[in-house]
């Protein structure tokens, strides 16, 4: 007989593995695309990024807090333990600054296939786009670092 909070567990661990995985993996290809200068890789890579946050990270995203919150549940651990706090919190972090960061990719792309098409520069626009995405990705695989040690460790925090 399987164990209900081994089997959440096990797709817990799983879908936190996607998630930060996709999103290292995904965010590594966008800056290398980027830093190369490309128009066309860059669009191409864009669009890779975008496909890969609507197939794994969203996903794994919504499985998380449905899995963490049964596991919880099961436990008996109190929803309202300072460790779980603060992963809530961090959780919201990331998911806050990964929303914007899905638009200005498909902005990103959009700019680059343009580029490309029109065999010009990229855009200043396109500058803008790529330093805001840069500097919303740090909280967020900080605030994601944070929790996997949170969720080891099980902290009292306060």
């Amino acid at each position: 007989m399987i164990d209900p909070y081994q089997l959440l567990e096990w797709v817990h661990i799983l879908s936190s593995t996607v998630l930060f995985g996709t999103g290292i993996g995904t965010a590594f290809q966008m800056w290398m695309a980027h830093r190369r200068g490309e128009p066309r890789a860059i669009a191409v890579v864009a669009g890779n990024v975008v496909l890969a946050d609507w197939l794994f990270t969203l996903p794994a995203g919504i499985v998380q807090p449905v899995t963490g919150l049964a596991m919880v549940m099961l436990a008996g651990f109190d929803p309202l333990e300072s460790w779980l706090v603060a992963a809530y919190a961090l959780y919201l972090l990331a998911l806050g600054c990964w929303l914007p960061v899905v638009v200005l990719q498909i902005r990103a792309r959009d700019l680059a296939t343009d580029a490309a098409a029109r065999a010009v520069p990229l855009s200043a626009d396109y500058q803008r786009i790529m330093r805001r995405w840069f500097v919303l990705g740090w909280p967020a695989f900080i605030a994601l670092v944070v929790i996997y040690w949170l969720m080891v460790t099980k902290p009292a925090l306060w």
